[in-house]
């Protein structure tokens, strides 16, 4: 009997193979959503109804997998190449950064409604029960003895969020800009340790029991709230920033793997009936007023200023207060 060689049969094998039709997993689209840390439970629950519903509509099954971190970090990565169809961030610069590399485009904010934000949140407190240090406003925050957990701003979207509420907080009361930066520097003269994300700030908060406060997003404390009961206790300072959790078709990966429609379709499920509900019933505030009545107690009220009415936007924001040598880096080096 002829022997075939070890390479004739690697060459057979090859041609066999690239004979038979692809399966089915294989024709299956899939999507990576690249996202914030705390929104992880949120699109834990929108995947599934969104495939279900995308099967509904198009005979076709979809695939989606979550990369979950501190939303500029996790900017940087897609930047860097993580291969993101779609990202969905807590602040608008992040995106902006993608779309100076090429990668979304520069339009991207009115390529969805509302600023391409289905969602939005605000700063607000997590103390312990009974609230010992009694904690009530920003001011609070600076008092000498009060610990504060925020996560850094250099890396996470509601680190910066908090530095930006706190600062606006001294400007509404009627300050001026020397009165704004005292404040913040003071308040993080007080944050004994600045982790990358804001998931991470809630673990040192809740589990290593570090802190008197935390500040992060509304819809974070609430969950924790909700998990962890009477051991709790939500804030809700007097004002607060308007906090976006805008989205983003990442064009030049979509288009190269031939996903837009699918990961439009997903952005575009965030701001239906059923994308809306469970965002609520996530704490998120939503654009729906219909959902939103159904959901008012979830909600306090609270003054809210945006990123554009103090700062200019998001752009001058990040230029003067997080780029290399801004005002935070000049706050915390002086800690």
């Amino acid at each position: 009997m002829t022997q075939t060689s070890p390479l004739r049969r690697i060459l057979l094998a090859l041609a066999l193979g690239a004979a038979l039709p692809l399966s089915a997993s294989a024709a299956t689209p899939e999507l990576l959503n690249v996202s914030y840390d705390v929104a992880r439970e949120l699109y834990k629950e929108i995947n599934p109804a969104f495939i279900a519903q995308y099967k509904k509509q198009t005979g076709t099954t979809v695939e989606i997998k979550q990369s979950h971190g501190g939303s500029s970090k996790q900017a940087r990565a897609v930047a860097d190449g993580l291969e993101a169809s779609v990202v969905t961030m807590n602040q608008a610069n992040d995106i902006d950064m993608l779309a100076d590399r090429g990668l979304v485009v520069k339009d991207w904010a009115r390529k969805f409604p509302n600023n391409a934000a289905p969602y939005y949140s605000t700063m607000v407190y997590l103390v312990r029960k009974g609230n010992p240090k009694q904690i009530r406003n920003w001011d609070d925050l600076a008092r000498p003895g009060v610990q504060v957990i925020i996560p850094n701003p250099k890396t996470a979207g509601n680190g910066r969020y908090t530095y930006l509420a706190a600062w606006g907080s001294a400007i509404k009361k009627g300050g001026n800009e020397a009165a704004a930066r005292d404040l913040v520097g003071r308040i993080f003269k007080n944050v004994p340790i600045l982790d990358a994300g804001g998931r991470a700030a809630t673990t040192t908060f809740t589990q290593r029991q570090i802190g008197d406060v935390l500040v992060t997003f509304e819809n974070e404390v609430s969950m924790v709230r909700a998990e962890f009961g009477d051991n709790f206790e939500v804030v809700y300072p007097t004002v607060s920033i308007l906090a976006e959790s805008p989205v983003a078709v990442v064009d030049k990966v979509v288009d190269r793997r031939n996903l837009r429609k699918p990961a439009t379709a997903y952005l575009n499920f965030l701001y239906s009936p059923a994308g809306q509900e469970i965002g609520a019933k996530h704490f998120m505030r939503v654009r729906s007023d219909a959902v939103m009545k159904k959901y008012a107690a979830n909600y306090k009220p609270i003054q809210l200023f945006t990123v554009d009415e103090l700062f200019g936007g998001w752009r001058n924001a990040q230029k003067r207060h997080f780029d290399d040598g801004g005002e935070f880096d000049k706050i915390y080096q002086a800690k």
